[in-house]
């Protein structure tokens, strides 16, 4: 017998007051619907809790990392979410620290990305995956990450490097 199991969602790793803060912000900064900035929020959410169980490293959407700078500039907030989902902060490193190194293309950096999420239990909505933000994730000390396209910067777990 096979059990039909649904997909989560990003949106429900926070509280509804403090989504709906993040979707108001992208809407404005990025001039995009509340729709978009909706999807754009829930990918992100789910793009960290995913970035927080995986040994591989893991790469945004350009439209994903939106949401993801977007919920780091709630510090406090964003901390909180880290420490709950993660057990540690989430960090998202520049490039140019020469701290981590790049070994996979953009399209199989977010191929590796999507299949994780997947994997975890999220949907992922395929329209907001279509382009590399060329950031990366690295969990667990591993030493590279994704992406061969000049990324300006790179995401490490806690264990690794501190801010």
């Amino acid at each position: 017998m096979t059990i039909a199991v649904e997909d989560r969602t990003g949106q429900g790793l926070v509280n509804e007051e403090m989504f709906q803060r993040l979707v108001r912000k992208i809407t404005k900064e990025q001039d995009v619907s509340t729709e978009r900035a909706t999807r754009i929020m829930d990918q992100a959410l789910a793009f960290l809790a995913t970035c927080a169980k995986s040994r591989e490293p893991l790469s945004p959407s350009e439209a994903v990392d939106i949401g993801w700078h977007t919920f780091i500039l709630y510090t406090r907030e964003y901390a909180d979410f880290c420490e709950r989902i993660a057990g540690h902060f989430i960090h998202h490193e520049p490039t140019d620290t020469g701290r981590i190194s790049t070994n996979r293309t953009a399209v199989e950096s977010i191929s590796v990305t999507m299949n994780a999420i997947r994997e975890a239990g999220f949907s992922v909505d395929l329209p907001l995956w279509t382009a590399s933000a060329d950031c990366n994730q690295c969990t667990d000390g591993c030493t590279h990450s994704g992406g061969d396209t000049g990324c300006h910067h790179h995401l490490i777990g806690a264990a690794t490097v501190s801010a």
